[in-house]
C-alpha cells in the first residue's frame, strides 16, 4: 500500500499545475472550514504538554523550582538542585491539599492539580494565592495563615508619549558633598557648604532651558544639558464611541515625524567656583536627553547618534577643556541599526563592549576607552545579544545565529568567550533554536531547544563549559501527533542574487488534497528591525488556522530584514517599498516548481503595521503577482509615521520618500485591497490609512475600508479577523463566506 501511495504522489507531482482542478469549496465546506479554523488551535494546544519550562531560581542560584503539567492531567511542583540536576517534589501535595481544605471553606482541592498562583518560595516558606485568598505555608508543619486577596485591577497600557524633557528641580549634590546644584526656573544655581546660592547660568529661556545636571567625578565641574524644543507638532485621534454614552473625544499628543525640527540638546560645562566661564561641548542634534557616565580619569562619557542614523559615537568629555573625543565611532554608508545596538560599560575600567556591523556582520568589539577597539567575535554569522559579562574572569556570554554550518542561519545558540576573542565555548550545542534562562549566579542555564517540527527539550547545563548536567523534561506531543495536526514545511530557495538562501515556512490545510490547486496567501512583515519567520515549535501557528480556509499560507524573511549579513540588511535602506518582494516572489515560484498544488495565479497577502504597508505595496508595486491584499494599520507613507523608525531605514527626507509611498502610488492599484485601521492607533497615526483611502478615491480605484472603533494599533481583533478571512475567501476562492447575520437552518 505504501508503494502505491508513493507512486501516486510522484505521478501527481509530475503533472502540470494547469492540468489540476482549482480547489473550489462549496458553501457548506467553507462554513465547516471557518468552524475548523476557530477550533483547531485550542484543540491542538490541549494535546501538547511541557512545551515551556519556567524556572524560579533561588536567590543564590543553587536551586530552582518549576511546575510540571503532564499529559496525565497532574500538576507537579518540582525542586531542582542546580549543580547535580537532582529533582524532588517542592512540597507534599497531599498534605498541602488537606491544609488548604481546612482553610478554604467549601473547597476540596485536588492534590494532583493544585491551582496555586503567584507562588513564592525561599527554601522554607511557601507563599501562594489560591482562590481569593493569599496563603503562607510553613513546610515543616504545613500550617497555613491566610489573608484576603484581591486581584489587581486591569489597566490599559498608556499610549507612548513623546518626552518633552521637563527639568528636574531636585538638588544634586557633588560627589565630595561640598556643593549643591539645582535648576531654578530655567537656569542653574549652586552653593557651597550652605553659602547663598549663586547663578551659574543666565541664558535659560523657553527656547533653551536647562533640564539635567551631572557632577564630574572630582566635584570640580558641573555638566548641564540645555534643551532647545523643536516643532513638537501634534498628532490627533478621535474616539468616535467612548463609553459611557457621550460625544466623540479628541486627543492630541506630540509626535515627531521625518523632516520635523526636533528637540536638540546643548552640553554645557559649568564651573561652580567661577574660575572658568561656561563652555559648550559637542551637543546632541537628535535622539534623547543624554546621560553621562563617570570615568576613572575624571572625564565623563556620553552617547550620540547622528540624525539619519549614519553615525553612532560614544564621546569622552574632558572637563578642563570641554572638548570631546570619540572613544567609539561607528559609521555606516547606510544606517547604524539602533534596534540591535549593544553597549556594556565595565564597572572596573573605562572599557566598553559594543556591537557593530562594520566588517559586514553584527559582532562584538572591546573599546579600551581611549579610542582604540579590538574585535571580539568574528565570522560570517551574527551576534544576537550580550547576555552577561564577567569582569573578573574577563569573559562574557552572548547569543548568536548562523555559526553552525549546515543549520538554519536564524537558529539561536549561546556561547561563552573571553574578552580577547579566545576560548569560545558553545553552551547550547544541540541542533535547533535555543532559548536559555540563566541562574542568578551565572553558573547554570536552563536550555530549551526545538524547531517548528521537533518538540522542545529542556536541559540543565553548565554556563561555564556547556556540559549537560541533566535532562529535565521533553515535551509530550504524543496526543498531538495522533491527531490531524501537522508541522509546517520548512522551505529554502535562492534570492534575487541567485546565491543567497531565503528561508520560510509553508502551511497547508489539514484536509489538503494534493490533486487540487490552492491559492497562496503570504503573511508578511518586512520591518528591518528583526526577522520574523518562526523558528521554534508551536502546536498552534496562526498561519495554520488561516490555511484551514483552503489556502497554502507562507511566511518568508526576504532581504532587507535583520539577522543576516549587513549587505542583506542594507537592501531596505531608502527602499522600504522593496520589502524583499523580489526574493519572496522567487521563493514562491521555487515552491511551486516543487509542488504543483501551489497556484501562483491566485496569490494574496496580508500584514499589520509595517506589514500593512508591505501588503498594500504588494498590489501597488507587484500587481502582476499579488492579486489580493489586506493591509491593517499600515504606514503607507513614511513621512507620516514616527521619526526614529523611518529616518533610521529611509534616511533624511528626500524624493525617495515619495517613490516609496503607497499614497503617492495609489493610482497603480490593481486587484483587490482591504484597508483596516483602529481609530485610536497610537503607533501609526490612522491618517496614514485615511490618506491612502483618499488617494485611492481620487484615482477612481475600488477598495474596501474598515475602521475599528475604540481600537489602538491592531490587526482588527475578532471583527477584523473575520473581515480579513472573508475578503481572502471571496476573492481567492471565489465563494461567498458565511454571513453571521443569517442563522443556518436547524
Amino acid at each position: 500500500m505504501m508503494a502505491i501511495v508513493l507512486v501516486t504522489t510522484i505521478l501527481l507531482a509530475s503533472s502540470a499545475p494547469s492540468e489540476r482542478p482549482m480547489f473550489h469549496p462549496t458553501t457548506a465546506q467553507v462554513a465547516e472550514s471557518y468552524r475548523r479554523a476557530d477550533t483547531i488551535g485550542q484543540d491542538w494546544r490541549r494535546k501538547a504538554f511541557l512545551l515551556r519550562l519556567e524556572p524560579h531560581w533561588f536567590s543564590d542560584g543553587k536551586e530552582f523550582w518549576y511546575r510540571r503539567d503532564a499529559s496525565d492531567g497532574k500538576w507537579q511542583f518540582i525542586r531542582v538542585e542546580s549543580k547535580s540536576g537532582t529533582k524532588k517534589p517542592l512540597f507534599d501535595s497531599a498534605k498541602l491539599a488537606v491544609a488548604i481544605k481546612d482553610k478554604a471553606e467549601g473547597d476540596n482541592p485536588d492534590p494532583d492539580k493544585l491551582d496555586l498562583r503567584d507562588v513564592e518560595f525561599d527554601g522554607k516558606t511557601l507563599k501562594f494565592v489560591y482562590g481569593k485568598q493569599r496563603f503562607t505555608c510553613d513546610l515543616k508543619t504545613y500550617s497555613l495563615t491566610s489573608s484576603k486577596w484581591t486581584p489587581p485591577p486591569f489597566r490599559r497600557p498608556e499610549p507612548w508619549l513623546q518626552d518633552t524633557w521637563p527639568a528636574s528641580h531636585s538638588p544634586v549634590a557633588s560627589p565630595d558633598g561640598k556643593w549643591i546644584a539645582r535648576i531654578d526656573g530655567l537656569n542653574v544655581v549652586a552653593c557651597r557648604n550652605g553659602d547663598p546660592e549663586r547663578p551659574l547660568t543666565v541664558d535659560g529661556s523657553a527656547n533653551g532651558y536647562y533640564a539635567r545636571l551631572t557632577w564630574s567625578p572630582d566635584s570640580k565641574y558641573l555638566v548641564a544639558v540645555r534643551v532647545h524644543p523643536g516643532d513638537r507638532k501634534l498628532v490627533h485621534l478621535i474616539q468616535s464611541s467612548p463609553a459611557p454614552w457621550g460625544p466623540a473625544v479628541l486627543s492630541s499628543r506630540i509626535y515627531d515625524r521625518p523632516g520635523d525640527k526636533v528637540d536638540t540638546f546643548d552640553v554645557v560645562r559649568l564651573d561652580p567656583s567661577g574660575r572658568k566661564k561656561p563652555a559648550f561641548a559637542e551637543g546632541i542634534d537628535y535622539s534623547d536627553l543624554p546621560w553621562f557616565r563617570p570615568r576613572t580619569d575624571g572625564a565623563l562619557a556620553y552617547e550620540k547618534m547622528d540624525r539619519g542614523y549614519g553615525r553612532f559615537r560614544i564621546l569622552k568629555l574632558d572637563l578642563e577643556s570641554a572638548k570631546t573625543t570619540a572613544i567609539v565611532d561607528d559609521q555606516s554608508k547606510t544606517f547604524v541599526d539602533s534596534t540591535a545596538l549593544i553597549r556594556h560599560y565595565l564597572n572596573s575600567s573605562d572599557e566598553i563592549i559594543y556591537s557593530s556591523e562594520k566588517d559586514g556582520w553584527h559582532h562584538l568589539y572591546l573599546a579600551d576607552g581611549k579610542g582604540n577597539s579590538t574585535q571580539i567575535t568574528k565570522g560570517e554569522w551574527v551576534v544576537r545579544d550580550l547576555i552577561s559579562v564577567d569582569e573578573k574572569e574577563r569573559s562574557m556570554v552572548f547569543s548568536a545565529s548562523g555559526m553552525v554550518a549546515g543549520e538554519d542561519p536564524y537558529y539561536i545558540h549561546y556561547y561563552r568567550i573571553s574578552f580577547d576573542g579566545s576560548q569560545r565555548v558553545p553552551l547550547t550545542p544541540e541542533p535547533g533554536n535555543h532559548s536559555a534562562q540563566f541562574s542568578p549566579d551565572g553558573k547554570t542555564l536552563l536550555d530549551t531547544y526545538s524547531t517548528v517540527e521537533r518538540a522542545p527539550v529542556h536541559e540543565l547545563r553548565s554556563a561555564t563549559t556547556g556540559s549537560k548536567i541533566s535532562l529535565l523534561e521533553k515535551a509530550d506531543i504524543e496526543q498531538l501527533t495522533h491527531s490531524d495536526w501537522r508541522a509546517p514545511q520548512q522551505f529554502v530557495a535562492k534570492g534575487r542574487d541567485g546565491t543567497t538562501d531565503i528561508y520560510g515556512l509553508v502551511f497547508r490545510p489539514t484536509n489538503f488534497d494534493p490533486t487540487k490547486r490552492y491559492p497562496v496567501v503570504e503573511d508578511i512583515y518586512a520591518g528591518p528591525q528583526d526577522s520574523f519567520v518562526p523558528k521554534s515549535f508551536s502546536p498552534d501557528f496562526y498561519q495554520q488556522r488561516l490555511a484551514e480556509l483552503g489556502f497554502i499560507v507562507v511566511k518568508i524573511d526576504g532581504m532587507g530584514t535583520r539577522n543576516r549579513s549587513k549587505a542583506f540588511h542594507d537592501v531596505c535602506y531608502k527602499n522600504l517599498a522593496d520589502a524583499g518582494f523580489p526574493d519572496r516572489i522567487l521563493w514562491m515560484k521555487a515552491l511551486a516548481a516543487t509542488d504543483p498544488s501551489v497556484d501562483l495565479d491566485r496569490v494574496g497577502i496580508f500584514g499589520t503595521s509595517a506589514g500593512g504597508q508591505n501588503a498594500a505595496g504588494a498590489v501597488l508595486f507587484h500587481p502582476e503577482f499579488y492579486k489580493v491584499a489586506v493591509a491593517s494599520c499600515g504606514c503607507h507613507d513614511n513621512r507620516l509615521d514616527k521619526i526614529w523608525w523611518n529616518e533610521q531605514w529611509m534616511g533624511l527626507i528626500g524624493p525617495h520618500y515619495g517613490a516609496n509611498s503607497n499614497i503617492e502610488n495609489a493610482s497603480k492599484l490593481e486587484g483587490n485591497l482591504l484597508l483596516i485601521v483602529g481609530e485610536l492607533d497610537s503607533n501609526v497615526p490612522p491618517e496614514s490609512t485615511y490618506r491612502l483611502a483618499a488617494a485611492l478615491q481620487v484615482s477612481g480605484k475600488e477598495f474596501e475600508l474598515v475602521v475599528i472603533p475604540n481600537s489602538d494599533h491592531t490587526a482588527g481583533g475578532i471583527y477584523g479577523e473575520r473581515k480579513r478571512r472573508d475578503f481572502l475567501v471571496r476573492h481567492l476562492l471565489g465563494v461567498e463566506p458565511p454571513n453571521p447575520n443569517i442563522q443556518p437552518p436547524k
